[in-house]
């Protein structure tokens, strides 16, 4: 099979959680013997924060500096595609979605990797710039990065007419267990993006805690932070981590935080990336609650929750064999369900185990992948 991707950025990890999971995914899906083709704008601030310049064998990055320079190398490269995958916040992506439903010859995939936010934002009533005017009806199908309402959701108000889960994965290659490193040394540690909509949720499990602890130390990575967050003496900040230095970075806590956005946790069935990265690193995971977080990881035997402070507390104040074994089971249940080798696989079947079939041919519903 041959995809041609069209994507906001693989290039760099820098504010953008779709890099990680597209390296995983291209590399799992090149080890099957399939190809990719990555399409990607090239901005100045991805640029400036490059951490990866070139693909697996068997895929190929094109960077560009606008869409007319690049218009026929990706008709030429579309024409001769098995599937087309266009996917939330492609700078491109109305243009890059009329070339697929004009040039294709193969399937034409929507991939939505960010659906409660792009659906809050509709409901809302803004304008979405991603998404084809005309919504996603005229793709064979439509992945979504989360399940449950979120799949009806696409169908009713984008007119999505076949549509699936896709979730999050890791790569075992990139995140696994590593060595500490004292720069990063903590009792309970937060990797991820600044989200207006994660702060809440943050505050009650990361910032009260810690400031109801002064004697541990907490350290947050990420990028976008406000000069105005509500730092304390004992939270110490990395602004940006690069993909390889993320296992160093969980084994240096006994137990890093999971905090899911708010419009996703709405929806629920929303498994970040972030959390399927602390779990391969063998790191205990704390985890906001939301409903179908159990069809993932099993609460209280492979993954901690918590809904307060007094929970988050809780949480650090377990023995270590306690969170060593939680931390035990969660790797193993990562490896053999939410690895990056099993996404592409679901991914393949989802286009017809060699990407030829048109997904007209099959009646219309909701595929039920892993729901």
């Amino acid at each position: 099979m041959r995809l041609v991707v069209f994507g906001l950025a693989v290039s760099s990890s820098w504010g953008n959680g779709h890099a990680t999971l597209w390296r995983g995914l291209i590399g799992a899906l090149t080890r099957l013997g399939h190809e990719v083709v990555f399409f990607e704008r090239d901005v100045p601030y991805y640029a400036e924060t490059r951490d990866l310049t070139r693909l697996p064998d068997g895929a190929e990055l094109v960077l560009y500096p606008d869409w007319w320079s690049v218009l026929p190398r990706a008709r030429a490269e579309v024409a001769r595609a098995d599937a087309v995958m266009v996917t939330s916040f492609c700078p491109d992506g109305p243009l890059a979605s009329e070339l697929a439903w004009t040039e294709a010859k193969g399937l034409t995939v929507f991939y939505d990797m960010d659906t409660p936010v792009t659906l809050r934002r509709l409901e809302g009533g803004e304008r979405v710039d991603f998404l084809p005017p005309e919504g996603l009806g005229d793709f064979d199908l439509v992945l979504s990065y989360t399940g449950g309402m979120a799949l009806d959701l696409l169908r009713t108000r984008l007119s999505a007419r076949r549509v699936a889960p896709l979730y999050g994965h890791v790569d075992p290659a990139a995140h696994r267990p590593g060595s500490p490193d004292p720069a990063f040394r903590g009792d309970l540690s937060y990797l991820g993006t600044y989200a207006a909509d994660r702060q809440a949720a943050l505050e009650t499990l990361f910032i009260d805690p810690a400031r109801q602890r002064p004697g541990l130390r907490f350290v947050l990575a990420g990028a976008n932070y406000p000069p105005d967050f509500p730092w304390t003496d004992n939270i110490y900040f990395v602004k940006h981590l690069p993909p390889p230095d993320h296992p160093a970075f969980f084994a240096s806590s006994r137990l890093t935080l999971n905090v899911t956005r708010e419009a996703m946790a709405s929806m629920g069935w929303c498994p970040s990336g972030r959390l399927f990265e602390a779990a391969a690193c063998g790191i205990p995971v704390l985890s906001d609650a939301w409903e179908g977080l159990g069809d993932f990881f099993t609460p209280g035997e492979e993954i901690l929750t918590a809904r307060t402070t007094a929970d988050a507390i809780a949480a650090l104040e377990l023995p270590d064999a306690e969170l060593a074994r939680i931390a035990r089971a969660a790797r193993d249940r990562t490896l053999s369900e939410h690895s990056s080798d099993v996404r592409a696989a679901e991914l393949v079947d989802l286009l017809g185990g060699d990407g030829r079939r048109r997904a007209t041919s099959q009646p219309e519903g909701t595929v039920a992948c892993g729901e």
